[in-house]
């Protein structure tokens, strides 16, 4: 009983999301050269599309793969010069979504630390520095 009641509110949830990315302008798109991680989902480098959903929330989708992701998102009041960036937390070789900053697509929001990051930059706060990467969107 609870795997159907798990499938169907999966179904739900998709036509929802498929419902709202067609309601929605054209998002952002960038060229991730390295795997990064949303929330606590892995995605591999590539090509990625990221649009509003809802209200704080936006939809990463891979233009290389049938891969997605969901996040909760925080209105954001930093200002992308030039067109637009998505910005990184990097720890080590691992990378988080912190920030997407597109001005002309009305999308300027953070993205809060998952638990996962918070592990990794306690661990390596004791190894090493982090650093910030930014990512030119389009």
């Amino acid at each position: 009983m609870k795997r159907i009641t798990a499938i169907a509110l999966f179904a739900i949830a998709n036509f929802a999301l498929a419902g709202t990315s067609f309601a929605q302008s054209g998002g952002v798109q960038a060229t991730v050269p390295f795997d990064f991680t949303v929330g606590n989902k892995l995605l591999p480098s590539g090509t990625y599309t990221i649009k509003e959903g809802s209200s704080h929330v936006i939809i990463i989708r891979s233009h290389d793969k049938p891969i997605a992701a969901l996040s909760t998102v925080n209105p954001n009041d930093h200002k992308a010069p030039n067109g637009g960036k998505l910005v990184f937390h990097r720890y080590g070789s691992q990378y988080f979504l912190s920030e997407v900053l597109c001005d002309s697509a009305s999308l300027n929001v953070e993205v809060p630390r998952s638990k996962t990051e918070k592990r990794i930059q306690l661990e390596q706060a004791k190894i090493n520095s982090s650093s910030n990467t930014l990512v030119a969107v389009r």
